[in-house]
């Protein structure tokens, strides 16, 4: 499919809290590095190239970039980086940051934040990304444990200004009843895609009749996470994206936004012919029976 005219805004829009944004946006997960994220020999992506690729994706209409402090390599930072290349801020840029895990300098994950350190990592959010507030803020998650006392901890916050709404990440529904007994929660950031983990759905049409959004991660690389994608695809997938002359990764991401009007996509990337790609993939319409094709293949887990 042509990518040369499409922008962010050909998958409709959707309320965050008060903040209306474009349904594709930019995960910038891999903007600090090339190859595996968080990979010990990580090399540092080319400066000048990672912020072509941000200013790139305003140009194209996405103005929802989803972020964390822990997004580096040696020498980079996602959040300086998306500094550097977009301050100061269009009106309309919906930043989301993530909090809870933590990284030491030298890469090495840090046990999780507790209600004390969460403040911590939001100011280092605030001083990388040179802003007085943060517009979004998701509780990472693992594990089945109470977050009830640690999204209290982002509440306060939220009260005293500093983030003006909250999300959760990696999550249960059981999660999601609890933070909103907390506080509203704009947003729920899980893996998913074709294939992975379709015992999600139900609670992706919770989500929805909540008006909550479900924002997938990892729904191109599937099973393979941080590494990326595997390089093989479903003959099913390949046979949707011959018909709409796209390509396989454009195929699960407008899957994934077929799921309903709350459903989100964040793909990341460092390269400017992928992200206009990913873009493009938002005007991909897939008919009843690809979608019922590709419905079965993510039913049978393939």
């Amino acid at each position: 499919m042509t990518t040369t005219t499409v922008t962010a805004t050909s998958a409709g829009t959707w309320q965050l809290g008060d903040l209306e944004i474009n349904r594709v946006g930019f995960g910038a997960m891999r903007l600090a590095q090339s190859g595996e994220a968080f990979a010990a020999d990580a090399v540092p992506r080319d400066r000048n190239r990672a912020i072509a690729v941000l200013r790139q994706a305003v140009e194209l209409g996405v103005n929802h970039l989803d972020t964390a402090a822990f997004y580096f390599s040696p020498l980079r930072s996602a959040n300086e980086l998306i500094n550097q290349a977009l301050a100061p801020y269009p009106d309309d840029l919906v930043i989301t940051t993530k909090v809870g895990p933590s990284r030491a300098p030298s890469g090495h994950w840090l046990p999780h934040a507790t209600p004390e350190q969460l403040r911590g990592q939001v100011e280092e959010n605030l001083r990388q990304l040179g802003r007085d507030h943060l517009d979004v803020v998701n509780l990472r998650i693992v594990g089945t444990d109470s977050i009830a006392e640690r999204f209290g901890a982002l509440a306060e916050l939220r009260d005293a200004g500093l983030i003006r709404h909250l999300g959760i990440s990696n999550v249960t529904p059981a999660h999601l009843a609890e933070a909103q007994a907390v506080a509203p929660v704009v947003c729920v950031q899980n893996q998913y895609g074709i294939g992975v983990h379709p015992e999600y759905d139900a609670f992706v049409r919770t989500c929805g009749e909540q008006g909550v959004a479900f924002v997938p991660f990892y729904a191109i690389a599937g099973t393979g996470r941080t590494a990326g994608t595997r390089g093989t695809e479903h003959d099913a997938v390949l046979a949707v994206a011959a018909a709409h002359g796209a390509s396989a990764a454009q195929v699960k991401l407008a899957w994934t936004l077929h799921q309903g009007p709350h459903v989100l996509a964040i793909p990341g990337t460092g390269s400017p012919e992928h992200l206009a790609a990913n873009v493009a993939a938002g005007a991909l319409r897939l008919s009843e029976d690809e979608l019922a094709t590709l419905n079965s293949l993510h039913q049978g887990g393939a």
